[in-house]
């Protein structure tokens, strides 16, 4: 069946007469085409009250009735004319047909600017990039009511982290609106799921500020350490005070740096520069590229026990939240002295009060908070120890200006449909695709969340191999989002960075990771496209060392089952049968009568629910895996009593 669109009509044969005046017709008059008739004739469809609609007419009758339509386009009559040319190039090669001179070749289409809204201040350097591509607004604190008034004649929306971009404003823009950009690292005031939703793409500028939060890092550091900003109250009160402001020298001391990311490897290369020792912890820090820099990479408690001062740049996700606490500080050498310009959530302030007012902590000099602007009468804020300031890590004019080029440059590519690294939403998924894959894509992230729990040491996580089975051949199967939602799991626990399509590969290669894939055809349903995914990581040792296979990788698998619920099938060299539901144990026990009772009593005295329990063996009555889904968190002391009970030799809690 073959239909073409030519804008040269020529002689033809037809058992309709022709010229026809289409123009003078309503949209029932092209019924007159028939099987192997050809119409040639100029069609004015800028005279037609839906003129896209007829159009369309003409293409699917042509191809249902294997006719020949020919005509000039003129495209200007449309009032989306690119999208309308290319519906009908997509119609025509759906079906074979050919396409010839569709477009009035003397007609020039003109290039429409896309109308760029700025709401909130932005170097000058970032708007000559924006003017020069499109017509740039900018509007400074428009209400919420303003802002969805405003965006239905917007393609962009350019943000700092004062303006809210809710679903309300997506739902306004009536799907014009096609990037959001956020000028800074955090996106906590766009609603990526509404972005996703809505088909717009949600980018950040997260490296211009690097050493604008480094250099401050170091200013606290130094200023603490000799007591600047209190000598200088002191002495505009007045006061001379020289024998009580006697400060500590950083040379030799030990800086413990806990997250070597891009900002935290500026602060320990400037403080090996002050003749400090430097230490990190980062499960992700390559540790080749931690040694080239003089620092060594070491486990989270040897971090914090060993050092005079530790400074914070680590992200705030649930592992992270608090995870400054009571408990993390009766570790700490007596004296320790803490900087954070990361994010103030990582703190448990009133612990941190209470170490400071202990003289566990010496003094603390704090860029964030986690309420912003704090309490003006907040204890941390008012102790006589602690020096702040009001989040100025990013403040400088240096770093202003480049992140707002570095943000529109990315808000330009994405005008331009080029993908972006920083893009920080998941793209729109073909919905043929997304239905085939929805249960491998949960399973995948899963897989890479469970791998990377079970990792322990310093050592940092760097290689990792993804093997696909599967019954179909393996260069028909596409495994990139899968691979995508196995970084994203890996990632995304212990990190600030949003993984999806589209900036998967980079991140992963940001952090260090090396990514692998093998593809395994095995004797399975061809229906599905995967019969199981595993996932490797290599070098690293673990939490759980039944989870190490034989080859000395942390190792795992899962399989899709029972109608599209993620399950663990395989844990090192132990089968098991757990859904990927709520959270996870794993103990590793003697294969003895009893263990199942003993475990789930201990669960239950303690109102834990137990949504399942599966055990696995390698040989009868030696040892065995006892998997066990449970809806709750367990109390620490909980898990204890399960490590207590005889014949459990290893346990690890898992959140999924």
């Amino acid at each position: 069946m073959a239909s073409s669109i030519s804008s040269n009509p020529t002689s033809f044969k037809t058992n309709v007469p022709c010229p026809i005046k289409l123009s003078n017709s309503n949209n029932n008059s092209l019924s007159f085409l028939h099987s192997n008739s050809t119409l040639s004739c100029p069609i004015n469809l800028s005279t037609f009250k839906k003129p896209e609609k007829t159009l369309f007419q003409v293409v699917n009758v042509s191809k249902t009735c294997e006719s020949s339509v020919s005509f000039p386009i003129k495209l200007s009559s449309f009032k989306k004319p690119e999208k309308t040319l290319f519906q009908v190039v997509n119609v025509l090669k759906t079906h074979e047909s050919s396409v010839s001179n569709a477009v009035d070749p003397d007609e020039k289409i003109p290039f429409q600017k896309p109308t760029i809204l700025v709401s909130e201040k932005l170097g000058e350097g970032g708007l000559e990039l924006l003017r020069s591509y499109g017509n740039v607004e900018c509007l400074y604190d428009l209400s919420p009511e303003q802002l969805c008034e405003k965006i239905g004649s917007c393609d962009a929306l350019i943000v700092r982290s004062g303006t809210k971009v809710t679903r309300e404003v997506f739902e306004a823009a009536q799907g014009k609106l096609k990037v959001v950009g956020r000028a800074g690292v955090g996106i906590d005031n766009v609603d990526l799921q509404a972005a996703t939703e809505f088909g717009c793409l949600v980018v950040n500028a997260p490296t211009a500020n690097t050493i604008a939060a480094a250099e401050h890092g170091i200013a606290l550091l130094a200023g603490m350490a000799r007591n600047v900003a209190q000598a200088d109250a002191s002495m505009k009160a007045g006061k001379w005070q020289r024998n009580k402001y006697v400060g500590v020298s950083l040379v030799g001391k030990t800086l413990a740096v806990m997250g070597f990311g891009k900002v935290g490897s500026e602060v320990a290369r400037r403080a090996k520069g002050l003749g400090m020792h430097v230490i990190a912890h980062d499960p992700y820090a390559p540790a080749d590229r931690a040694r080239a820099a003089g620092v060594d990479l070491v486990s989270f408690d040897q971090a914090i026990s060993t050092a005079d001062f530790i400074t914070l740049h680590m992200p705030l996700t649930p592992a992270t939240k608090k995870v400054f606490n009571d408990e993390t500080f009766s570790k700490m050498k007596k004296g320790v002295r803490i900087i954070n310009v990361a994010r103030g959530g990582v703190i448990d302030e009133d612990a941190l009060v209470r170490a400071l007012d202990s003289g566990v902590v010496a003094q603390a000099a704090l860029d964030v908070f986690c309420e912003e602007p704090p309490s003006k009468d907040s204890k941390l804020v008012q102790h006589e120890n602690v020096t702040v300031t009001p989040h100025l890590g990013a403040s400088t004019k240096e770093a202003q200006e480049g992140v707002a080029v570095e943000i529109a440059e990315a808000v330009v590519g994405a005008l331009n449909g080029e993908l972006s690294a920083t893009a920080v939403n998941a793209p729109m998924v073909p919905a043929e695709v997304l239905s085939e894959l929805a249960p491998y894509v949960v399973l995948a992230e899963k897989l890479g969340r469970l791998a990377v729990q079970l990792v322990a040491g310093g050592s940092g996580v760097q290689a990792i191999k993804v093997v696909y089975k599967s019954a179909r051949d393996p260069d028909n199967l596409d495994t990139r989002l899968l691979r995508a939602m196995i970084i994203k799991g890996i990632i995304e626990p212990i990190s600030d960075s949003f993984v999806n399509l589209v900036n998967a590969d980079f991140t992963a290669k940001q952090k260090g990771l090396r990514i692998s894939e093998e593809r395994v055809m095995v004797d399975a349903s061809p229906n599905a496209p995967v019969d199981s995914v595993q996932v490797q990581i290599s070098n690293v040792q673990s939490k759980f060392a039944s989870a190490i296979s034989d080859n000395g990788d942390i190792s795992i698998e899962g399989k899709v089952k029972y109608g599209g619920v993620p399950h663990l099938t395989v844990v090192g060299s132990f089968g098991v049968d757990v859904s990927l539901e709520g959270n996870l144990i794993l103990c590793r026990q003697v294969d003895q009568p009893g263990m199942i009772g003993h475990v789930g009593n201990v669960l239950g005295e303690q109102n834990v629910n137990v949504s399942f329990m599966s055990v696995g063996r390698t040989v009868k009555r030696t040892k065995a895996i006892m998997a066990i889904g449970v809806d709750e968190e367990p109390a620490w002391e909980t898990l204890k009593k399960i490590g207590e009970v005889p014949a459990i030799e290893e346990f690890v809690f898992l959140k999924l």
